[in-house]
């Protein structure tokens, strides 16, 4: 349902010695590494075969759940457990070098299927839930696990193969899902008990993936000496990384934030992880609870007309045709960056407003794929502007920092418009705040797009110099494709 942090494979590679030697862990025979990475991408594959995914909310609501209880009650526990667990396994996916970060995302995937076939009460469905948000916070683990199998001049071309397992995974695992429902016949019980055998599967694929030597932050490549490779880390420390360890990480972990203050300053950068946080809070806030609208739009007893699955598909292929397509987009981003912004997120606003509005399930599933579709088509936009001029640790950082503070946005809404202990609305009242939400950051967008025009026509000359000197270069790069979100 969510993000994992993607955004490492944008980062720019910037081996500061060029003369030094490559560590022993970069020169591995061609077919050794080549190997690892289809294994890798095959695992990516394998593990988002999960054809019951698209169906667990028509499951629960068909399974004694009321709509008041997946909606108040079980639902928020998924905002609230992934931001409990996204920070240590952030911190712990590196520190442990992803292998046993992949085996636990492998176990809760195996505890969320259990629960569902064999839980029966409120409290195993929020169980449930908070395995589920320790999946996604453990997606970073896979995301950034390419990095330590290939040389920095391979890390975009290798980080989009294994998205694209990841985006061909869960088209196929949407497409099967449907065609077990709609032709088949098989009953979401039976479906559960399915994804459960391919989880497993999963699992025993997790066991034979090797453990690297290195990873980001805490393992780093050794040198020919036997001294680490100095990274970014170390200039931020003052170049001495060589005695002591805890203070060394202490310090580092500061000076980076400090890092990330001055960062802040810089005009795209904030415009950008700004639109990160409250663009991404309320678009997973509509994934979480747009299969309960599709249910109180169209109940219906007979599973073979539940399209949950075929929807998931074809927002997921318009969602990597879209992020393909943002490649191409060459403008100049210092001077239409906001009204980019808000065109879109107004788009995104009369979306929600049609979805919560109209009757006609097919219409409604027709907004979602295109709302997720244009989220999907800013996000590499967006991942290219902050990442071009960072390093990749600081780059990490930037994203891991953007990625918390959506989430605990997320789950301060979360609490105030659906737990029962808040508000405790239902799904309908949610979306008109949802929508009311995107009204007001596309407002402000376009109001920040207005003010950056007034500016531009004052100052032309000046404004066309300065956008000359800063983006010529930028422009002749483009957002990878491979950076999106399943």
């Amino acid at each position: 349902m969510a993000p994992g942090i993607m955004p490492l494979s944008c980062c720019r590679a910037m081996p500061k010695n060029g003369g030094a030697k490559k560590p022993v862990s970069e020169m591995v025979p061609d077919q050794r590494w080549k190997l690892q990475v289809f294994y890798l991408c095959f695992y990516g594959f394998m593990t988002q075969i999960r054809p019951g995914e698209s169906f667990i909310t028509p499951y629960l609501l068909g399974a004694n759940f009321t709509k008041a209880e997946v909606t108040n009650m079980i639902t928020p526990v998924l905002s609230y457990s992934y931001m409990a667990v996204l920070v240590p396994i952030f911190l712990l996916t590196d520190y442990l070098r992803y292998k046993p970060v992949l085996v636990l995302q492998s176990l809760s995937h195996i505890s969320i299927w259990l629960l569902l076939v064999l839980g029966t009460s409120v409290l195993a469905m929020q169980l449930m839930e908070f395995f589920y948000g320790i999946t996604m916070a453990a997606r970073i683990a896979y995301s950034s696990y390419i990095f330590s199998l290939v040389a920095p001049s391979r890390y975009q071309r290798m980080a989009s193969y294994s998205r694209s397992a990841v985006l061909l995974g869960v088209f196929t695992s949407s497409v099967l899902g449907q065609l077990c429902v709609t032709l088949g016949g098989v009953n979401f019980l039976t479906l559960n008990y399915v994804s459960l055998g391919f989880v497993s599967f999963g699992l025993i694929l997790t066991l034979f993936l090797e453990r690297p030597r290195r990873s980001l932050f805490f393992n780093r490549p050794g040198g020919p000496d036997g001294a680490a490779v100095p990274t970014e880390l170390d200039r931020m420390a003052g170049g001495d990384s060589g005695g002591e360890t805890r203070g060394w990480r202490d310090m580092v972990l500061c000076r980076m934030l400090r890092e990330l203050g001055v960062l802040a300053r810089q005009p795209q950068l904030r415009l950008w992880s700004l639109w990160w946080v409250f663009n991404s809070a309320g678009y997973y806030l509509m994934l979480y609870y747009a299969h309960i609208l599709w249910n109180e739009i169209s109940p219906t007893t007979d599973n073979r007309h539940v399209y949950n699955g075929g929807v998931d598909a074809a927002s997921t292929l318009l969602g990597a045709v879209a992020s393909f397509a943002a490649g191409y987009v060459k403008i100049r981003w210092m001077l239409w960056s906001e009204l980019v912004i808000g065109l879109v997120t107004a788009f995104q606003a009369g979306l929600l407003l049609l979805m919560n509005s109209t009757t006609n399930i097919w219409l409604c599933y027709a907004a979602y794929i295109l709302f997720r579709g244009s989220h999907q088509f800013l996000v590499p936009i967006a991942i290219f502007q902050i990442a071009t001029s960072l390093s990749k640790e600081l780059c990490a950082l930037v994203f891991g920092v953007n990625t918390f503070f959506a989430t605990v946005l997320k789950t301060i809404i979360t609490v105030i418009v659906a737990d029962k202990r808040g508000l405790g609305l239902s799904v309908h009242p949610q979306f008109y705040v949802y929508f009311s939400y995107f009204t007001l950051l596309a407002v402000v967008y376009l109001l920040g797009a207005i003010r950056v025009g007034v500016q531009h026509s004052h100052c032309r000359q000046p404004v066309e110099l300065a956008l000359s000197k800063e983006e010529i270069p930028v422009q002749e790069k483009s957002p990878e494709v491979g950076t999106t979100r399943a």
